[in-house]
């Protein structure tokens, strides 16, 4: 029997004017070919990320980044990276991404592939988040809730799937970035057990 260790993972430290990230880099995969394209998306991510908040066009844009591991057991690594960008004002703007990974070949999986392919995983999933935020009183800013996107914010955690939105997506700044963890157990039959979030079942 094979056992999935933990991928070794060392921090990044990148500090320059109006900018200080840090980030994850993965070293020691037996598949250097998985490792390099691990380590492309984490960094493509993050430059991603600083367009999008204006880093370059603003010259008052401060940016700092940090990232959180969520798994890495199993053949399965899933982070997220989070920019927090400042260009003054009453608040800056924080922006989380999920990334998660095969670690054996490299893949990036997006959310409909964790499912089988004929899962409606959208309602089910939309299903689920609209009773969190039915019981957890979420003030919404567009009410009522419909669904879910197909491609929606996330990251595997332990045995449960979190889907979460931005800021100003679905709630009001205050209320911060909403997450909704989801059981594995809870969807198991729409699953695909050959995805990372089949191998935490």
């Amino acid at each position: 029997m094979v056992v999935d260790i933990p991928v070794q993972i060392r921090t990044a430290h990148v500090k320059q004017k109006r900018m200080e990230l840090y980030y994850p880099i993965v070293y020691g995969l037996p598949n250097k070919e998985a490792e390099h394209k691990i380590n492309y998306e984490i960094t493509s991510l993050m430059k991603k990320l600083m367009v999008q908040q204006g880093f370059y066009q603003n010259p008052l844009t401060e940016i700092t980044g940090s990232y959180e591991l969520k798994t890495n057991e199993r053949g399965v690594l899933s982070l997220t990276l989070s920019n927090y960008a400042y260009s003054g004002g009453a608040h800056g703007m924080t922006v989380v991404k999920g990334l998660t990974f095969d670690t054996k070949t490299g893949k990036k999986y997006s959310l409909h592939e964790l499912f089988l392919p004929q899962a409606d995983y959208v309602k089910a999933l939309s299903s689920i988040v609209a009773k969190q935020i039915k019981e957890r009183d979420i003030f919404l800013l567009n009410p009522p809730f419909k669904e879910i996107s197909s491609n929606q914010d996330f990251y595997i955690s332990d045995k449960a799937l979190v889907l979460f939105y931005q800021l100003y997506e679905l709630t009001a700044y205050a209320y911060g970035i909403p997450y909704f963890p989801i059981s594995v157990y809870e969807i198991q039959p729409l699953i695909n057990e050959q995805s990372p979030l089949g191998k935490m079942l």
